[in-house]
């Protein structure tokens, strides 16, 4: 047997978990398991889950990773969790849930962000103070609305976590965050990399916001070890270190290497997402890019979509098609659709910054009107939202040689053409498509390592845990750029009516 070093990466998102068993030492995958949650909807675009599922899924995928990679979970040496981000988990003194967690992409608490950014002065108040502006989707606003509509349960507020956190703290029994995570909350300024303690006094003087916040930790640290109770629940090593972990977007940068300036990753999740990572705090002016914090010790300007595949996969279930029968479709229709094109805001938009839009089917004529071209414009339409985003992170200095693809969407060879198209870029996927549980079990290594006197730097176990597939470069074909650019034009032209 040769020597090997196990870590266990969870991704805990919107649609389930994932959890990955990775070999430092080699820098391979051994075995993954995966398990589902399920969402709480409801009026006024209230979007919830029950944390008891995170921590079933949790234990499930845990169990069928270990099971698939046949290894013993005593060996397993560290953990690191993926979470999605912004969601607001309630804990009173015991260490109970109070309430479901809202998600980040719950839109129910629109009315609240926007007396939030007044008070915060605007857009450019906002990104003055905390570096970010505020959006919906952030979880300030989610304490503001639990105040107003659930004073009861505000009233019990011990702890205030984010998804990542609250499982961390399941693990662990600490109350900690880390700082790529914390900088979606709202209440946390990314420039110093410290709470905004005064704004969550404005929201409720009696100071319980500032007294349940999570101590703030380093990437590199480790949370701490996992509970006795809580390894012999998993059947792992009680010994086994917790890293910081960080959300989903933050964790899929380390999952694909791109930890140091010139990269750019791009996910095609239920969101869609791109990030790219620098060394410095450079706040853009335009609202849309979100200069988080990284978890690997930097910055992540990042612009986020709502909706991607959670709006190819409507579409999918309204013509009962499977994944090959709609990829098939897609590649039937001609680039634009003949015509036909889709605005696919059906939970609202961030990116363009239309929180209230509905979605919509514009140009459609007699014969335009079939099945393959509202499958096509679904996917370009989701796409165009991306390239509005990468042309404001272009716009704001970044480079793009080649984008990494991640999500869901990224397994469509169709799909990749349409974005190496749209964004007249080279697109490749990594071999491991679960980039954030990766990125989670690499950042596990890096903690551990960073307590053995630093034997890897998180560069080297990128290199050796991070890997292309070569096989799914796709190169953008000069006559269909010319074509999406057509395309894309017109989409603007329709998003500008709004």
């Amino acid at each position: 047997m040769t020597n090997q070093q196990l870590f266990l990466g969870i991704d805990c998102g919107t649609q389930g978990t994932k959890a990955i068993i990775l070999d430092a030492v080699s820098g391979r995958v051994l075995g993954q398991g995966a398990a589902a949650h399920k969402l709480i909807s409801g009026a006024n675009g209230r979007r919830e889950q029950d944390p008891a599922q995170w921590l079933d899924a949790l234990t499930l995928a845990t169990r069928r990773a270990l099971l698939a990679a046949n290894v013993d979970g005593q060996a397993i040496l560290g953990i690191g969790v993926s979470g999605q981000q912004h969601g607001l988990v309630l804990l009173d003194h015991q260490g109970k849930v109070l309430r479901p967690a809202k998600l980040w992409c719950d839109t129910e608490t629109v009315e609240e962000n926007d007396r939030l950014l007044k008070h915060l002065g605007g857009e450019k108040g906002s990104l003055e103070r905390l570096g970010v502006v505020i959006a919906p989707g952030y979880t300030v606003s989610k304490l503001l609305w639990t105040q107003e509509q659930h004073p009861e349960i505000f009233s019990h507020i011990a702890h205030v976590l984010l998804p990542h956190d609250y499982l961390n703290y399941w693990l662990t029994g600490r109350s900690c965050s880390e700082y790529g995570d914390a900088s979606g909350t709202g209440y946390f300024n990314v420039r110093t990399r410290q709470w905004d303690l005064q704004l969550l006094r404005d929201i409720d003087p009696s100071g319980r916001l500032q007294a349940a916040l999570p101590e703030l930790i380093d990437a590199h640290a480790p949370v701490g070890t996992v509970l006795p109770n809580i390894a012999g629940h998993l059947g792992i090593n009680p010994r086994a270190r917790v890293s910081s972990g960080g959300g989903d977007n933050m964790m899929g940068a380390i999952g694909t290497g791109n930890i140091k300036p010139g990269a750019i990753t791009m996910s095609l999740g239920s969101s869609g997402t791109i990030y790219a990572y620098v060394d410095q705090p450079k706040v853009s002016p335009d609202a849309a890019v979100a200069t988080f914090c990284s978890s690997s010790g930097g910055w992540l300007p990042l612009i986020c979509t709502m909706n991607l595949t959670n709006v190819t996969g409507v579409i999918r279930e309204l013509f009962d098609l499977d994944i090959e029968c709609f990829n098939a479709l897609v590649t039937q229709a001609p680039i634009g659709a003949e015509g036909v094109c889709m605005l696919p805001f059906l939970n609202g938009e961030r990116v363009p910054a239309l929180p209230h839009a509905t979605g919509s089917v514009l140009g459609l004529n007699m014969t335009n009107l079939t099945q393959a071209n509202l499958c096509r414009a679904v996917v370009e339409g989701t796409t165009f939202g991306l390239r509005y985003g990468l042309d404001l992170l272009r716009d704001n200095g970044l480079q793009s040689r080649s984008i990494c693809l991640i999500g869901g969407g990224s397994k469509s060879q169709v799909w990749r053409q349409i974005v190496a198209d749209t964004m007249n870029t080279p697109v490749i996927c990594t071999e491991q498509s679960e980039a954030a549980a990766l990125g989670a079990a690499i950042q596990a290594a890096w903690s551990t390592s960073w307590a053995n006197g630093h034997e890897d730097s998180l560069s080297d176990l990128c290199e050796r845990c991070v890997k292309l597939d070569l096989a799914s470069e796709t190169l953008p074909i000069a006559e269909n750029v010319m074509a999406s650019q057509q395309a894309y034009e017109r989409y603007r032209q329709h998003v500008a009516t709004l």
